[in-house]
């Protein structure tokens, strides 16, 4: 038996209606594939908004380092800090100084009233370093929104195509039950129109899958950058301030 080639079949392809085959469907099977094509806009959309959010962070949180390291004086850092919004390590920054001026003022008072203990001024460090640990898990939780979208959707998706898929061609078959007929053209329509449910299962979870590993690690990165910022800058305030 010899099977069809490719330029017999390429006419063929070119002649399936895809958007026929998705909005084609009745009942169930239509409203899986609306869904699915949802999950398909929402994921291109979710992956161009965090690679644009990340990428930003990244950049910025490299400038703010530089410009860290390379200065002298907090205020002038923390000036370039209020500019680069989209930082964690600069939002980092700005929330421990702020603890750190508000830590100064209360020592500044407490000294006119007699000089404070070891305790207290290591309970002042203390403070710096737990603003810090609070602003890192906002910063955290901001780089990760709306990555469970695409966790979800990575694992969600499949089940649903396949609910959709199956839906389907027991449709099929009860109508073919119900006819009396049993020959292809039959079957292949309502099929087609219940396959195209996992294609577009499969069209959404992939990417959102490959999507949600690639941000993962790039914030594993940012997360261990703000671990050693957190790390260095309350080593400066001890040595310097305390």
């Amino acid at each position: 038996m010899q099977l069809p080639s490719f330029a017999t079949l390429s006419p063929l392809l070119a002649e399936v209606d895809y958007v026929h085959l998705m909005f084609g469907a009745k009942g169930v099977v239509l409203a899986v594939v609306i869904i699915l094509f949802l999950f398909v806009a929402l994921t291109i959309f979710v992956a161009f908004y965090k690679l644009i959010h990340v990428s930003m962070a990244q950049a910025q949180s490299i400038t703010f380092l530089d410009k860290f390291w390379d200065s002298k004086r907090l205020d002038d850092i923390y000036r370039v800090a209020e500019q680069l919004k989209y930082s964690p390590i600069a939002a980092m920054f700005r929330a421990g100084y702020i603890e750190l001026s508000k830590v100064k003022k209360a020592a500044a008072a407490a000294a006119q009233q007699g000089d404070q203990s070891m305790h207290e001024k290591l309970g002042d460090s203390d403070n710096v370093e737990r603003a810090l640990a609070r602003a890192r898990t906002s910063e955290q939780t901001k780089l990760e929104n709306l990555l469970p979208f695409l966790a979800t959707t990575g694992s969600a998706a499949p089940f649903v195509g396949l609910f959709g898929t199956v839906w389907g061609i027991m449709e099929a078959f009860t109508a073919i039950s119900a006819s009396g007929k049993a020959d292809l053209a039959a079957v292949a329509g309502p099929i087609a129109e219940a396959l195209i449910a996992t294609a577009l299962s499969l069209a959404s979870a992939v990417p959102a899958v490959i999507m949600y590993n690639y941000f993962q690690r790039r914030l594993k990165v940012l997360g261990a950058e703000m671990q050693n910022f957190g790390n260095d800058f309350t080593n400066i305030v001890k040595r310097h301030f305390f």
